[in-house]
């Protein structure tokens, strides 16, 4: 009892509702995190241990990034029974304030340590809730003398669940127990105002308004609901060229190429048929991969990606697929999703948006954990060293995608292949006799589709174990035929049983000698998912010749004008850069409706707003007819590629403000900004201030956020959202989030433009969230001094900038280094919808 002496000593328990302290004995590990609002938000880690809960309050929050070391100070043990509390803790008592149930489940130390290891300043041990997984360290730091509190770090071992600083406490915003965010927690009642008693009694009476135009917003149906819509229809996939090198340049983006069979899942809500890439239908051959993605509860959507099996490395294995699909060591199970492209969503087709677009609406669309179906990350412009990598992990190669190429059935350059290993594929013709009682076959004949037929190719007797020889022995004897099927060498044909050629082997081979025939092969596997007919001979194709821009590059006149005098860059320059970050500004620019800000002299010239096209920016600029408030047509500017972009720069654009809509659905918002205008005078360090906190009330009531340097004075917050509810619903929710800012702090913010009331304070500009505003799109450009850029921050890195313009168009490779790193990985992207207020 003693060691909870110190837990009841600081409770009053006739006030709060937490449990009182008793010992239990029963042994288990079990692990708990409760997110705790109290004097100062923090994540209160506990592990089971002697019949009592060890705690740690974890300032930041876990972070699966394992270069983070996150401080975990030592509290004082918890009894067992609190790994089920979730409620309000009253005010004027000892942690006052609302604690949710964040994530539960159990612990383990890993094999050879011990729970002891606690005693001597560490523990690694395993985890596995509903959120936290994998691998985890605690270790103790050595105290300052006179320190009293116990300080340690908490950090995530570098395994297959790791991840990003973010993706634990940016994005699971709910209980585990109930499901309920923090602020129905704080009111005691799911549906009640969100916000209530977070800002006092002014914030709580604007947050609880509502008004005739606050549309209910529609929410996918239940999981598990049966569908009545059935699944998109099959398409034929597009495949990759096989190059000699891997293509440079930001052009491109760059996924590891996975060893195993192509999938297109096609899904509507629990209805899935999963095809092979010729449009067999495998669906109960992966069983377990469509009942995972029927349990998502999905819109229709067609999926492209590869179904994989690990193996005891935790690389992806063809063999070990093969056994995963006769069920062997694991019941038919062990298989993964890789999904890495999306063709159609909601009944609207995405293979004319470029490949990061389609990226990013998948990556909206999947669950951000899960133990079976992933969405394929990819890199930008870095492909050699991703290359280099996953050669030195004994992996298959990479495929390199142009980043804003459309989506064609077929073999094209958009998509290039470059393997670590020779492997193709072969059709078995034939095979020699053995000498050995031990072994069916000798060897394997080979060939592949020539122009004229079936050409000769060589043998393969190695890569074979017992069952796999008696599985193709079998097989050979209902194929039997007695001419061969190919022209093969007199010497070659000695003492060979000749097959019906439709069998299809990949082989692994060390290179082609000069006649064509293989040398040092091994067998690999039967692709029973390819077609005899199409298994023609890969020869690689100089990248040069096959990464070339298969339009001609928009031609820039004047491209030494200075644009931008104090930084003496040029409308070349900028053009440079837009190109260079073609792949990451794309996602939030391509396919809106688009504002331009054109200074054809120069950023220190006159400049102007231009929405409408005349017809002078050329064939790579479209339009969308979009209707006006006098009811009129008009028609707006809209890119999908680069090349694009550039038209737009070859005509004075310096600036991008997008719609926070596409031009697929003009009515429905995707996103929501709350823009930070600060009064002149105001410090950045202000601003920083602001965003945290409209961040911190957003997670409140289970919206996740994101920041954004806006380039100019201050920060976005952008809040990604479902494109269900229309214009007037987004715009009344974030006008009276403002305004409940507004009124609670007075002396901090403002929520209207006019100029005499915002003197020392921080405009929240809600009017961005309104049909027909927009927004400076993240990566672009700001006529301003120095060329400064819109940049993506991550929240935990915010502080560690000190104006809005910290990044200019000289920065390119800064930002796709950026925007692929841990810290990033993410941002911009979550599947929510406005909660009811």
């Amino acid at each position: 009892m003693a060691r909870l002496d110190e837990y009841n000593r600081k409770r009053d328990f006739a006030k709060t509702r937490e449990p009182a302290g008793t010992l239990e004995t029963r042994g288990r590990h079990r692990f708990i995190v409760q997110k705790h609002d109290a004097t100062r938000l923090h994540y209160d880690f506990r592990l089971e241990m002697d019949g009592v809960l060890k705690s740690w309050a974890v300032t930041r929050g876990p972070s699966l990034d394992p270069d983070d070391k996150r401080l975990a100070v030592r509290t004082e043990d918890h009894p067992v029974s609190y790994g089920g509390f979730e409620g309000t803790i009253p005010e004027g008592e000892y942690g006052g304030g609302t604690v949710m149930l964040w994530d539960e489940g159990s612990w383990a130390p890993i094999a050879g340590k011990s729970e002891r290891d606690l005693d001597k300043g560490h523990l690694h041990f395993t985890l596995d809730g509903h959120r936290m997984k994998g691998e985890w360290l605690l270790v103790r730091i050595k105290g300052r003398p006179g320190e009293k509190r116990e300080n340690w770090l908490l950090r995530k071992i570098d395994d297959g669940e790791a991840g990003g600083s973010d993706d634990l406490v940016a994005h699971a915003l709910t209980s585990v127990k109930t499901g309920r965010t923090m602020a129905q927690i704080a009111a005691d009642k799911a549906g009640e105002s969100s916000l209530k008693g977070k800002r006092g009694k002014a914030f709580d009476a604007i947050m609880a308004k509502s008004d005739a135009h606050n549309a209910r917003v529609a929410r996918r149906p239940a999981k598990g609901k049966p569908s009545t819509t059935p699944p998109p229809a099959f398409r034929k996939p597009q495949l990759a060229t096989l190059v000699d090198h891997v293509p440079t340049g930001g052009a491109w983006i760059h996924e590891i190429k996975f060893d195993g069979y192509r999938a297109l899942v096609a899904v509507a809500g629990d209805r899935v048929k999963i095809f092979t890439r010729t449009g067999l239908d495998w669906t109960d051959r992966f069983a377990p991969v469509a009942e995972a993605v029927a349990a998502l509860g999905l819109p229709p959507a067609l999926i492209d990606g590869e179904i994989v099996s690990l193996d005891g490395a935790g690389n992806p294995s063809f063999s070990a697929l093969q056994k995963a699909i006769k069920g062997e060591g694991g019941g038919g199970g062990g298989f993964e999703l890789f999904a890495f492209d999306l063709l159609s969503l909601d009944g609207d087709d995405l293979t004319g948006l470029g490949t990061v677009e389609r990226k990013a609406r998948l990556a909206g669309l999947l669950p951000r954990s899960h133990p079976m179906i992933h969405y394929a990350d990819h890199v930008v412009g870095a492909g050699e060293k991703l290359f280099d990598a996953m050669c030195r992990a004994g992996q298959e190669g990479i495929i390199s995608k142009r980043a804003d190429a459309r989506y064609r059935a077929g073999r094209t350059t958009n998509w290039l292949k470059t393997k670590c290993t020779r492997r193709q594929e072969f059709v078995i013709i034939g095979w020699s006799r053995s000498d050995s009682a031990a072994r069916p076959f000798r060897a394997l004949l080979l060939a592949q589709q020539g122009e004229d037929g079936l050409v000769y190719a060589g043998k393969v007797g190695t890569g074979f174990d017992r069952a796999t020889m008696e599985m193709l022995a079998e097989k050979f004897v209902a194929r039997a035929r007695k001419t061969p099927p190919a022209d093969v060498p007199r010497a070659e044909a000695r003492g060979t049983s000749w097959v019906r050629p439709d069998l299809v082997a990949e082989i692994g081979f060390a290179e082609f000698t000069d006649e064509g025939i293989l040398r040092q092969a091994s067998f690999i596997g039967l692709r029973s998912d390819k077609e005899a007919a199409e298994v023609t001979a890969e020869k690689p194709m100089p990248v040069e010749e096959a990464a070339r821009p298969e339009e001609a590059p928009v031609k820039i006149s004047n491209p030494d004008r200075v644009i931008f005098p104090e930084a003496k860059a040029t409308k070349g320059d900028l053009a440079r850069y837009y190109q260079a970050v073609g792949p990451i500004i794309l996602p939030w620019l391509a396919h809106r409706p688009v504002s331009l800000v054109r200074c054809p002299q120069g950023r220190a010239k006159q400049c102007f707003f231009q929405k409408h096209d005349s017809g002078s920016f050329g064939e790579h600029v479209h339009h969308v007819p979009i209707r006006e408030k006098d009811g009129k047509t008009e028609d707006y500017l809209y890119v999908d590629d680069v090349a694009g972009i550039l038209a737009c720069v070859q005509m004075g654009t310096i600036e991008f403000h997008g719609w926070g809509s596409r031009v697929e659905r003009i009515e429905m918002p995707d996103r929501m900004i709350f823009d930070l205008d600060p009064d002149v005078g105001l410090d950045f360090a202000d601003v920083r201030t602001a965003a945290k906190d409209i961040r911190r009330l957003l997670s409140d009531i289970g919206l996740t956020s994101f920041a954004m340097l806006s380039g100019g004075k201050g920060v976005h917050v952008v809040v990604p959202l479902r494109p269900e509810a229309e214009w007037p619903a987004v715009k009344d929710f974030a006008h009276r989030f403002a305004e409940a800012m507004a009124q609670a702090e007075p002396d901090r913010f403002v929520a209207t433009m006019a100029k005499a009331k915002r003197v020392g304070r921080i405009f929240i500009d809600y009017l961005r969230n309104q049909r027909g505003a927009t927004a400076v799109v993240p990566y672009g450009a700001r006529a301003r001094e120095n060329a400064p850029v819109a940049a993506p921050v991550a929240w935990n890195e915010l502080d560690d900038f000190d104006k809005a313009g910290a990044f200019t168009i000289k920065d390119a490779d800064r930002l796709l280094k950026r925007a692929s790193s841990k810290a990033l990985k993410g941002w911009g992207v979550a599947d929510q919808v406005l909660p009811d207020l």
